[in-house]
């Protein structure tokens, strides 16, 4: 087994268009990352649609490809609050991991987001201090490319998997926020 960027076919796929849908989680960034997950108890949840450019591919010969990305993101508060959109935009870097003709991408990407209110669980986690519509966004990702595991040509380069996303004030730097919210997303991306 091989852990290195394969040119198993030409990748000429610029560009991508990924959707997700999840829930909210009750537990910090941190935690998830290291395996907690639990649905916050207000059941509320997002859908996303993101878009984005690949503007390098395999830079010095590395296996990883960096893109400009930018979303809007509709966010269902399930009667707490009215429902919210946010637009984001942020540059991503994939990880591509080959081996045995398939691909695994671990992805991280960190920019800006922006809503037209604030996420009830991001209200909850201030406990009375200051947030923001205006915030750092963060995109983690994990997904496989499923025409190469199941070997159908016309399913290539679509890539199903898990995203976390994140918003936060990175601990005070942008307008006093210490808290944000975290939304587990099973999503589907296509590369073209």
């Amino acid at each position: 087994m091989t852990l290195h960027a394969q040119n198993i076919a030409s990748e000429n796929n610029a560009y991508s268009v990924r959707l997700g849908a999840g829930y909210a989680d009750s537990h910090d960034l941190g935690e998830i990352l290291t395996g907690y997950a639990d649905q916050y108890e207000k059941r509320t949840s997002v859908i996303n649609l993101d878009a984005g450019w690949r503007f390098s591919e395999n830079p010095g010969g590395g296996p990883f490809d960096w893109y400009l990305k930018g979303g809007i993101s509709y966010y269902n508060e399930n009667g707490y609050a009215d429902n919210i959109l946010e637009m984001n935009v942020y540059v991503k870097v994939y990880w591509k991991i080959d081996f045995l003709q398939n691909r695994v991408r671990l992805g991280f990407g960190e920019g800006l987001s922006l809503a037209n209110g604030i996420p009830i669980v991001e209200v909850d986690d201030a406990e009375g201090h200051p947030t923001s519509k205006f915030l750092n966004y963060l995109d983690i990702s994990a997904d496989f490319d499923l025409g190469r595991l199941i070997r159908v040509e016309s399913l290539r380069d679509i890539y199903l998997g898990y995203t976390l996303k994140h918003r936060s004030g990175i601990f005070g730097l942008f307008k006093r926020v210490h808290g944000g919210s975290n939304y587990n997303m099973l999503t589907i991306e296509k590369n073209f």
